[in-house]
């Protein structure tokens, strides 16, 4: 068929219409059709098109978020940028906090489960990078029949993300953004996905998911599902939530963000290396891929996990003349895309700053899901003139 199609003797009025529409969601004539017609591939009904593409600059519509599992502030960083006010955070870990009080000015709160989220202020924006824990679905029927509560307060009790729902039930945000490993769709034979997909859809919250690798932003290899939900009783049952599409331009190399000039400190011990490789060959021999990864300067590297300070097997650095070395962790900050202000303003040790960046959400992925975030937020209140507010629970 090729790869191009041509419609000839297109009535005047719907030429009119597709100049109109592509001009009020700053289009090109031709991506514009693309999107109607993708729209239309996806579904019998198609929703209705954002009003922005994913490179344009939504409006700045004030708002308020919280930012709970807080870490270093991954998705505070582009909330921040969009106009949002945080009014409330949380970040368990002490050395999380110190880095978090040296970034943005505040210190978190400590635990969540210690706070009433009664005590929360009102926001328009939950975000959380909350641990991946596993439900226990056994019981519930005999909880039913026994007149004992059920649902999420049954399902997920114990867990970090049932206290992350009591604060959704309560404070009932508009918008609800979460991230986590990869594995949580698999994880527990799939029943933990199912209990927090359940738990947010029985809340009356349409719930969008999509696992991103950031390899598209920056030079790591990094899946990550993120997680999206939009209030029913605000936006409706329907919201055309998308997605961002990956960059159009080249890939991050890893190059790139490597220093110029390292300290020796940072290269491995003869001793390290060669238990290293000798370690690789003992399991290359029973057949199995565990070793150290020597990173590839023009691609991208593995996944920097939290346990990097440990020997930084997962990503080395070829030297000439001597043996790899890890990264630095201003060279961590730059893999995770945090920006210069935060690369050069590391406040813990390099073992917790590993730690940190191991955990860390990647800003400009959370970038990325936030301007599609904010383009909805263009969309409804061009529909209904205001940011609504379900009543929040008593």
């Amino acid at each position: 068929m090729g790869d191009q199609i041509l419609v000839r003797h297109v009535p005047e009025n719907l030429k009119t219409w597709i100049e109109s529409e592509r001009q009020q969601r700053y289009m090109s004539q031709q991506e514009f059709v693309l999107s109607v017609l993708q729209d239309a591939a996806k579904s019998k009904k198609p929703q209705p098109s954002l009003p922005l593409t994913p490179a344009a600059t939504p409006e700045r519509i004030p708002f308020s978020f919280i930012d709970l599992f807080a870490g270093i502030g991954g998705f505070r960083i582009p909330l921040d940028r969009f106009g949002g006010e945080c009014v409330f955070s949380s970040e368990i870990n002490s050395y999380s906090q110190k880095t978090y009080k040296a970034w943005f000015g505040e210190m978190p709160s400590g635990d969540i489960t210690e706070i009433s989220p009664a005590s929360i202020p009102d926001h328009d924006i939950l975000a959380a990078g909350f641990p991946c824990q596993p439900f226990s679905i056994a019981g519930v029927s005999k909880k039913n029949s026994l007149g004992h509560e059920h649902g999420f307060k049954c399902l997920t009790q114990g867990t970090l993300f049932f206290t992350v729902a009591t604060i959704i039930e309560v404070k009932r945000p508009p918008v609800v953004m979460l991230e986590n490993v990869k594995n949580l769709l698999s994880h527990d034979q799939g029943r933990t996905w199912q209990v927090i997909k359940g738990t947010l859809e029985d809340m009356e919250y349409s719930v969008f998911h999509q696992i991103i690798d950031a390899a598209d932003y920056v030079p790591q290899h990094r899946e990550r599902i993120y997680i999206v939900a939009f209030d029913k009783r605000v936006f409706g049952e329907n919201p055309p939530f998308e997605f961002p599409t990956p960059p159009a331009k080249p890939r991050p190399r890893l190059i790139d963000i490597l220093e110029p000039v390292v300290n020796d400190k940072y290269t491995l011990t003869d001793h390290l290396w060669k238990y290293l490789q000798d370690y690789a060959a003992k399991h290359k021999a029973k057949g199995n891929g565990f070793g150290f990864g020597l990173a590839d300067l023009n691609g991208i590297t593995r996944t920097l996990s939290a346990r990097y300070y440990k020997d930084g097997s997962e990503i080395l650095i070829p030297q000439k003349g001597k043996n790899p070395r890890r990264l630095t962790p201003k060279e961590c900050a730059r893999l995770l895309g945090f920006d210069e202000q935060y690369q050069n303003h590391i406040v813990v040790s390099d073992t917790q700053a590993y730690r940190q960046f191991g955990n860390a959400v990647v800003p400009k992925v959370a970038d990325a899901v936030t301007r599609q975030v904010m383009a909805l937020l263009a969309w409804h209140v061009k529909q209904r003139g205001c940011l609504l507010k379900a009543k929040t629970a008593a």
